[in-house]
């Protein structure tokens, strides 16, 4: 099972255990978090639900392992013929998580899914209604 969260304008693929770097959010080493932006999710099942833009009642849960900066970036402008050099440095702040958990409430899933195979079908219907009138109208 895997599942896909939206961070910092970033969108992340994620599994149980998962370690990964995130740019930084509000917390602390040790502490637990539960990232609530769900956009996808494949289960053991083969079923794929997809958030329209987020799904509703489901969470990940991730440990923060550290708080750290990340290595450095060295911006260099320079402008030739005016002896204009500048050398920069940014180091962003980062965290890395450890995914403990998808939690996947069992009635949002269920629900999602029904909703996603109603609205296939009904879109089923209209395209098998647009080539009925065509064939009438070329019958004429």
């Amino acid at each position: 099972m895997f599942a896909v969260f939206e961070s910092g304008g970033k969108q992340y693929k994620v599994k149980k255990d998962d370690i990964l770097k995130i740019e930084k959010i509000d917390c602390k080493k040790g502490q637990s978090i539960k990232m609530e932006k769900i956009l996808l999710l494949k289960n053991d099942k083969e079923e794929t639900i997809i958030g329209t833009p987020y799904i509703k009642n489901m969470s990940i849960s991730a440990k923060v392992i550290d708080v750290i900066k990340d290595e450095k970036v060295l911006i260099f402008k320079k402008k030739r013929r005016h002896n204009y050099r500048r050398k920069l440095g940014h180091r962003q702040n980062v965290v890395i998580l450890k995914i403990e958990k998808i939690n996947v409430s069992s009635k949002s899933s269920q629900s999602e899914i029904i909703n996603k195979t109603n609205e296939d079908s009904k879109n089923d219907d209209k395209s098998n209604f647009v080539k009925e009138e065509k064939t009438q109208n070329k019958d004429k």
